[in-house]
């Protein structure tokens, strides 16, 4: 089966059976005070990340796949749902990281409103879908690689791996969350917001000619793409599917774990 393309217009909402909205927005309260019609609150802190060392796992480590598909089912998404994921972040905060997840659990119908929520109509009433079962997976079904991996391969010609934080941040010059600035040594650098043209993601066809010259003849199943913590790194994963090029995968732990390990080299030169 060909793969859909995982980004929806709000036009297109109307059309598609069993939907399931949800709004990735961080805040809670920005959710309480106006979403979409029938929208759900994913919450990054409480749902899209469990949090323990950061150290051994980054900011935002995923969940186990069994709270995972627990609250999928508290959402009431089953396997025939199509679910659309919206931010008001250009899907970087934290639409495009639900989508990744819910990929991840198996789930091919979950697509990001292109374009977020902005110019739609909003509302502060809650929504209280029928829940589901768990959803049917027990394992994650995307790529994702450790810390040492990402050592391992990260100077290996054969393989690129992905910063797509600011090229301020990756340089070194600035890092506003983490507690070291820098990079992963041997890491390449395209920012996330390069996926974007005035307010939406670039056609296809641009974001496929942009990564092909980014990767050269390196496939996309040997490339790995981080970020600060395994949130905006989505972004570009869902922007290499977007393109049609499938495969890459997610070092989750990103610069947050990397750096808080005194024994992994950074760097600052380009």
């Amino acid at each position: 089966m060909a793969a859909m393309n995982p980004l929806v217009r709000a036009d297109a909402l109307a059309s598609l059976p069993n939907l399931v909205l949800l709004d990735a927005r961080p805040d809670p309260a920005a959710y309480a005070a106006g979403h979409l019609h029938g929208a759900q609150h994913a919450d990054l802190a409480r749902h899209l990340s469990a949090v323990d060392d950061p150290r051994r796992g980054g900011r935002h480590p995923l969940p186990s796949i069994e709270r995972w598909t627990q609250q999928l089912g508290a959402w009431g998404i089953t396997p025939e749902s199509n679910v659309v994921i919206y931010d008001d972040a250009d899907a970087s905060n934290a639409a495009a990281r639900t989508w990744w997840m819910l990929r991840a659990a198996g789930h091919e119908r979950a697509f990001v409103l292109d374009g977020g929520m902005r110019d739609l109509p909003l509302t502060s009433s809650s929504s209280a879908p029928a829940p589901a079962p768990p959803y049917p997976v027990t394992s994650w079904q995307l790529t994702t690689v450790d810390m040492p991996t990402v050592d391992r391969l990260r100077n290996d010609a054969s393989w690129r791996v992905l910063d797509v934080r600011s090229r301020p941040r990756y340089r070194g010059e600035t890092e506003p969350i983490d507690p070291i600035a820098g990079h992963i040594p041997g890491a390449i650098n395209l920012p996330f917001a390069e996926n974007m043209q005035n307010g939406r993601f670039k056609s296809p066809e641009e974001l496929r000619a942009q990564y092909q010259s980014l990767f050269g003849d390196v496939p996309p199943e040997r490339v790995i793409v981080h970020c600060g913590s395994g949130v905006t790194a989505c972004h570009t994963l869902l922007a290499l599917e977007a393109a049609g090029l499938r495969g890459a995968a997610l070092y989750v732990g990103s610069w947050s774990e990397w750096c808080r390990n005194e024994e992994m080299p950074r760097a600052t030169e380009v």
